[in-house]
């Protein structure tokens, strides 16, 4: 598998790795223009690296495996918010809800 680390800072500030893996087919922009529904059928199980110049620009993903990754980042976000969060500081519900009135 080929590792590259770019310059470029994700949203958490931490390097962007951008990776080709065996699995992964490579097309160029050209080969993309000319056959879309062909290489979007090639993206369903696995990412599909488009590149331009020797260079990965961006990777196409499929419907259901772009579903199963949100999805997975999303438990992930959640489960790291339950384990930081402090529930010594917390209220018990029927106490919350008596003092609003529900």
């Amino acid at each position: 598998m080929q590792s590259i680390i770019v310059p470029f800072k994700g949203l958490d500030r931490r390097p962007v790795l951008h990776y080709h893996s065996p699995t992964m087919t490579l097309v160029s922009i050209s080969q993309l223009k000319a056959q879309p529904s062909k290489i979007i059928d090639q993206a369903t199980d696995y990412p599909v690296s488009v590149g331009k110049r020797g260079q990965i620009q961006a990777y196409l993903v499929g419907k259901d495996l772009y579903e199963k990754l949100i999805a997975y980042l999303e438990n992930y976000i959640d489960e790291n918010a339950a384990r930081r969060a402090n529930f010594s500081k917390g209220k018990l519900f029927e106490k919350v809800a008596k003092n609003l009135g529900i």
